[in-house]
């Protein structure tokens, strides 16, 4: 791998949510736990519009969702739901800014990413958007052009970072197995074709035009090798869910400059392994492919096995700083 062909990235950071509905102390917890690489903080316990889906619906761009009983649907013109999402958007942005003068580096935000939010946005005929290919054009652009205001805010806030997109897409794989349920939950919605999902990836990653993109999926099979031809820097991961079959996939992201993002540390309140024990699986894997161990620190970013808004608040803060003893010992012990 040539030195110049990595992205360069911090060795730990969050992947999203937190517990709890304080702004300010999310932010704290964000920015502090990570000086190297922080992140804009989800708080989903504060209710509809908190939650990702509703929080990225709220960043559409001449399209609008609200709250109904079976989920999230799209409407004709902004209500509350649409504005309460974007109140808490500001209030984040507000309290990451108050916590963020003056940092150079890395950034990171989070938005739910085309195809899962398609597969959980309602139609007006109560089926999900996955159902209209036309449906799913006008959110990938809607989405497109909600992501590049979205960034451009949090560059002219934080006007020192690299911001960095994680676009999250626990849904993809269902997606393209056919595997999302439709409304009456007795069938499934026809896989969608995997150059069709490559190439609206790509359009949502170039609204990104000034920084890396990350794409989040907590799922079993994540696509690696659709990612990365899909132009994202780097996949972020649940490592406990990877089998010996991904082997060869990992092999050619790592070769091909692509940062992992690994999900080791667990996500809801139970006792954490030393540090080193934490990256064991990384280094065992390491071993497996053949890589040299050189290359640990500057390809793999250690991260929540995914977002942490399920644990208790000094769990919260006991896995990030978990996450960071447990880079620095991948990058001062990697064999």
């Amino acid at each position: 791998m040539s030195e110049n062909s990595v992205i360069r990235f911090g060795g730990a950071t969050g992947v999203g949510s937190l517990p709890g509905g304080d702004a300010r102390e999310a932010a704290k917890t964000a920015t502090g736990s990570f000086e190297d690489f922080p992140f804009l903080a989800e708080l989903p316990a504060r209710g509809p519009g908190a939650d990702m889906i509703g929080r990225t619906a709220g960043m559409l761009v001449d399209l609008y969702a609200r709250v109904e009983p079976s989920g999230w649907r799209i409407g004709d013109r902004p209500g509350r739901d649409t504005k309460r999402a974007r109140s808490w958007l500001g209030e984040d942005l507000d309290a990451l800014e108050e916590f963020t003068q003056g940092h150079e580096g890395d950034l990171k935000v989070q938005a739910v990413g085309p195809w899962t939010l398609a597969a959980a946005l309602e139609l007006r005929n109560g089926e999900s958007a996955l159902s209209d290919p036309g449906a799913c054009r006008d959110l990938a652009a809607s989405l497109a052009e909600g992501l590049r205001l979205h960034l451009a805010e949090v560059s002219r806030r934080v006007p020192g970072a690299r911001v960095v997109l994680q676009l999250d897409e626990p849904s993809l794989t269902a997606v393209l197995r056919g595997q999302v349920r439709t409304a009456s939950g007795y069938r499934t919605h026809r896989a969608v074709d995997r150059q069709l999902v490559e190439a609206t990836l790509r359009d949502t990653v170039g609204a990104h035009a000034d920084g890396p993109v990350v794409v989040h999926s907590c799922a079993p099979d994540v696509p690696f090798a659709l990612l990365r031809r899909a132009g994202a820097a780097a996949v972020s991961f649940d490592f406990a869910l990877l089998t010996e079959r991904d082997d060869d996939v990992i092999g050619e992201a790592v070769e091909g400059g692509t940062r992992l993002f690994a999900g080791v540390v667990p996500g809801t309140d139970g006792p954490l392994s030393d540090p080193a024990g934490s990256v064991m699986g990384v280094r065992t894997l390491w071993r497996r492919l053949g890589l040299h161990p050189g290359l640990l620190a500057e390809a793999v970013t250690v991260t929540p096995a995914c977002g942490l808004a399920g644990a208790s608040p000094a769990y919260a803060r006991q896995a990030l700083a978990h996450c960071v003893r447990a880079a620095r010992s991948l990058a001062d012990n990697p064999e």
